[in-house]
């Protein structure tokens, strides 16, 4: 529940006009995230959805990615691997466009939170929905391995490879297959508190006890606290 206006996820999507960049259904003033946002989302939750364009419910799956930016700073690649015997590599096979969510930090926002008697609780979150066209690369599994493995292990640093498995390195690798998904589109959904006043904002962050949460809300308000 909220009090406050948003547009309604099941009514149809506003036309973006022409040039327009990010999610169509609401107010990206207020809900876009910055190029460096997105990527962080990334970086933090890479678990994300995959699935072809107009995929039946068999076929999304849920896949590790990494994110590789341009100079900008703005994704324009997800590197990732799958089991060869995964239905999406016959999918994209047939026809590469994807369809890719993403979900980052999320959680309820409890009236306990606030001093207003008339404030209704609500639910914040962070998503990105991503369309891509998907190039399968048989022959990079090792590179795919390696960089999950990096990327993952970057605050333990255990130096941990993926050959210290030893002989039955070859086979596993055998049995995946990389793929890059080159990033058409990306619209990001940011509800992390940017609408509260100020002073709302103040409570929640204080009073929150989710502290991931409150992170990413300081986050996506650091040019109002």
């Amino acid at each position: 529940m909220s009090d406050k206006t948003e547009a309604d996820p099941a009514s149809p999507p506003a036309r973006p006009t022409s040039g327009e960049a990010g999610f169509s259904l609401v107010d990206l003033a207020r809900w876009g995230a910055s190029d460096a946002d997105a990527a962080a989302l990334v970086a933090e939750y890479p678990l994300a959805w995959v699935m072809p364009r107009g995929a039946d419910a068999t076929q999304p799956h849920l896949l590790p990615l990494l994110a590789r930016t341009d100079e900008a700073g703005r994704i324009t690649t997800l590197i990732g691997h799958m089991g060869r015997r995964n239905p999406l590599v016959r999918a994209f096979e047939t026809a590469p466009d994807a369809l890719i969510l993403f979900t980052g930090p999320q959680g309820y926002v409890s009236n306990a939170c606030v001093s207003n008697p008339h404030w209704a609780p609500t639910w914040n979150y962070a998503q990105l929905r991503i369309e891509a066209t998907v190039r399968l690369e048989p022959e990079d599994g090792d590179a795919a391995l390696l960089a999950l493995v990096e990327a993952m292990d970057a605050a333990e640093r255990t130096g941990w490879r993926p050959h210290d498995v030893g002989p039955r390195y070859r086979a596993m690798e055998q049995a995946i297959i990389a793929f890059r998904a080159e990033v058409t589109r990306i619209e990001p959904r940011f509800k992390l508190g940017q609408d509260e006043p100020i002073g709302t904002l103040r409570e929640i962050l204080v009073n929150h006890p989710d502290p991931t949460l409150v992170r990413w809300m300081r986050r996506a308000n650091r040019d109002r606290l």
